[in-house]
């Protein structure tokens, strides 16, 4: 593959995803050793024409020759058609790269959600948009209830399985429920908090994955799906205990979460 020469990538510090992808774009060769840094290190006169906001929100590319910048996916479009010049048309194509462009939004502004900062102490901070907050919960909530919907079946027997609808209504329920309780007492950490605790379960539900793929290759008792979800719902419980502090957001919520969970589980069985 070609390298993108000549070319510094700026990336957000505070972000893990951004800090790895970006290495990766240099230990693979699509840029120079020398082709990423951080942009809270970087020093204005480095690169003025960077919008330092805009940076924050989708990562900038510069060229150290020119000092034309390029921003969110259109930056890395650029490293990959240089990596490979095949794809360049597609890169260019106008349909792609907005269709391209909303997935990049939607990852970037729910990025400290996905994957949380352990601080947050630059001056420039990712712009909170609601309407990328709220598209990732309906996103996260269908996957989630989705994949729990086909896993209850193999624990048919211990549990009951209920209607078609019933993991979309405990889910969602947990939405509103954890939203409410946020609102009596951090309002102002509301979204954050939801995003997270949203990853949690998309995160959990994956996990999953593995026994719904066992199930197609044996045939195994149904307290083994259990103990396997139950220790998937431990890791979540330890999970959402970690982001929480990192929230600085106490028990509270998290005592919630487990109530909500033990509550509904007690329903499942005395509706049964």
């Amino acid at each position: 593959m070609n390298t993108l020469k000549n070319h510094l990538i700026l990336f957000d510090a505070e972000c893990p995803m951004c800090s790895l992808y970006t290495k990766a774009f240099v230990s693979t060769g699509l840029l120079e050793q020398d082709g990423r840094a951080a942009y809270q290190e970087t020093a204005v006169e480095t690169c003025p024409l960077v919008d330092r906001q805009r940076a924050v929100n989708e990562i900038a590319l510069v060229n150290q020759e020119t000092g034309e910048v390029t921003y969110g996916v259109k930056s890395l479009f650029k490293v990959f058609s240089v990596a490979i010049p095949a794809l360049k048309p597609l890169f260019e194509f106008a349909p792609f790269v907005w269709l391209m462009s909303k997935v990049y939004a939607f990852i970037s502004y729910n990025r400290r959600v996905i994957i949380p900062a352990a601080t947050e102490q630059y001056a420039y901070q990712p712009t909170f948009k609601l309407h990328y907050r709220v598209a990732y919960l309906l996103f996260t909530w269908a996957i989630t209830a989705y994949i729990l919907t086909a896993y209850v079946h193999l624990m048919y027997g211990l549990l009951p399985v209920g209607t078609s609808y019933r993991e979309y209504l405990i889910c969602g329920g947990q939405i509103f429920f954890q939203g409410i309780i946020i609102s009596l007492f951090a309002s102002d950490k509301k979204w954050a908090y939801l995003g997270n605790m949203m990853t949690i379960s998309f995160a959990g539900a994956l996990l999953l994955l593995p026994g719904l793929l066992l199930a197609t290759w044996f045939s195994l008792p149904p307290v083994f799906y259990v103990c396997y979800f139950m220790a998937m719902a431990g890791l979540m419980f330890l999970e959402h205990i970690r982001r929480t502090k990192l929230l600085s957001l106490g028990w509270t919520l998290t005592v919630s979460w487990a109530c909500y969970r033990l509550l509904v589980l007690l329903f499942i069985f005395l509706a049964k």
